[in-house]
C-alpha cells in the first residue's frame, strides 16, 4: 500500500459516491457508546457501563487511541515523567517502551535501571535483564502488535536482542533529530519506515506515539494509515468506496463526524472538546470490525474471523488520572472536572 498525505481542510461534502452498509451505523453507535463507557468510569461509578450486551462482555479499546491504559502509562510515565528529558532521551524511551509495549517490562528495567536515560544504554544489561525475565517464563511482550524478529537484519535467535540492536542502529543513525527536523508526519513515518522490521502500520504507531511528546508537533489528522483490522472493518460499512482509498475514507468520517453523529441524533461526548482524528477513526474501524462479528454475523469483511477473543473482566485496578499531551489543551478541562467532582 502507497501511503498518500491528507489535504488539510479537505471538506467531505457527502459519502457519495462510496455506499455504506447497515454496519456503517453501528460505527457510530459503537463510539458514542465506547465514549460514554470511558467518562462512566471517569466519574467513579461502578460498573454496568453499559447497557450494550456486546460492549459489556467483551474488551474494546477506547475510542480515542490516547485513552487507552497503555498510551496513558506511556505519555505519564515515559514520556512527561522528567521534564528535564534531551531530544535523544524521549525518542529512546518512547521506542523502548514501545517495541515491548507492556507496562510491566518497563517497570522491571526501571526497577533494575533506575531512571532510564540513552547515556547510560547498555546493550548487555538490557539483554541480560529481559533474558533472565524470559527464563522466568514471564512474557516481555505484548500482543497488541506483530513485528517481525528482525533475525534477517540482525542475526539473533531471540527478537528482543534484534529490537535493541535496531534501537542502538536508530540512535547512532540520529533518528530523533532527523524525525524531529521532520516537517511532515509522512516524513516522519517514511525515516521510521526506513528501518528493519517496522512496516507501514507499525510505523504510524510510532510515529503517533512519538508525536504525544515535543519531540514533533503534527496534526493528528494529517496522514494516516489503516490497519488490517480497520481495512476489514471498512469493508464491512462500506459495500463500495466509490474510488476513494482507504486513507481517504477514513478522513471522510473524520471530517464528517459532527454530521453523522447528528444525523443519526447520537450525542457523542468528545475527549474535553477534542473530535476524533484520524487515528481515532482508524481504531474505530478495527474495532467495529470486531464488534460486528457477534452484531452483523451475515457481513463479511477480511478474513473468517466469527467471535471475539477478549472477554472483559472488571478489575478493580489502580488507574493513572488521566492525563494528555500538553500541547492538546484538555488537562486544564480534566482538573476542573476532578475538582467539580471532589466538592460534590
Amino acid at each position: 500500500m502507497t501511503p498518500v498525505s491528507l489535504n488539510k481542510g479537505q471538506r467531505f461534502s457527502s459519502l457519495a459516491p462510496a455506499e455504506t452498509t447497515h454496519v456503517y451505523d453501528s460505527y457510530w453507535m459503537f463510539a458514542a457508546e465506547r465514549q460514554s463507557i470511558f467518562f462512566e468510569r471517569v466519574a467513579g461509578n461502578p460498573p454496568p457501563w453499559t447497557r450494550d450486551p456486546v460492549l459489556a462482555k467483551h474488551r474494546f479499546t477506547n475510542a480515542y487511541r490516547a485513552s487507552d491504559r497503555v498510551s496513558q502509562y506511556l505519555i505519564q510515565k515515559v514520556i512527561y515523567k522528567d521534564t528535564t528529558l534531551t531530544q535523544e532521551d524521549v525518542f529512546f524511551r518512547i521506542i523502548l517502551f514501545k517495541i515491548f509495549n507492556k507496562i510491566r517490562t518497563w517497570e522491571i528495567l526501571e526497577k533494575h535501571l533506575g531512571e532510564i536515560h540513552y547515556e547510560d544504554y547498555s546493550y548487555a544489561e538490557y539483554d541480560r535483564i529481559i533474558t533472565r525475565e524470559m527464563e522466568k517464563g514471564n512474557s516481555v511482550f505484548s500482543a497488541a502488535y506483530i513485528m517481525p524478529s528482525g533475525s534477517r537484519a540482525f542475526g539473533n535467535a531471540k527478537k528482543h536482542r534484534n529490537y535493541l540492536k535496531l534501537l542502538e542502529k536508530m540512535m547512532n543513525e540520529d533518528v530523533p533529530k532527523k524525525v524531529s527536523d521532520a516537517r511532515r508526519m509522512r516524513d516522519a513515518f517514511d525515516i521510521l519506515l526506513s528501518y528493519p522490521s517496522i512496516g507501514e502500520f507499525l510505523a504510524y504507531q510510532f510515529v503517533t506515539d512519538l508525536n504525544y511528546s515535543c519531540l514533533t508537533n503534527f496534526s493528528e489528522m494529517e496522514f494516516v494509515m489503516p490497519g488490517p483490522g480497520a481495512r476489514s472493518g471498512i469493508r464491512k460499512c462500506f459495500k463500495t468506496m466509490g474510488g476513494l482509498s482507504e486513507m481517504e475514507i477514513i478522513q471522510l468520517v473524520a471530517e464528517r463526524q459532527e454530521e453523522e453523529f447528528e444525523k443519526r441524533n447520537i450525542d457523542f461526548q468528545s475527549l474535553w472538546g477534542r473530535p476524533l482524528q484520524l487515528i481515532d477513526c482508524q481504531n474505530l474501524f478495527c474495532e467495529v470490525d470486531k464488534y460486528a462479528r457477534v452484531v452483523h454475523p451475515d457481513v463479511q469483511g477480511i478474513g473468517k474471523r466469527s467471535r471475539i477473543k477478549q472477554k472483559y473482566s472488571y478489575e478493580a485496578k489502580s488507574q493513572l488520572p488521566y492525563w494528555y499531551p500538553p500541547k492538546w489543551g484538555i488537562n486544564e478541562a480534566i482538573q476542573e472536572l476532578e475538582e467539580n467532582v471532589d466538592g460534590d
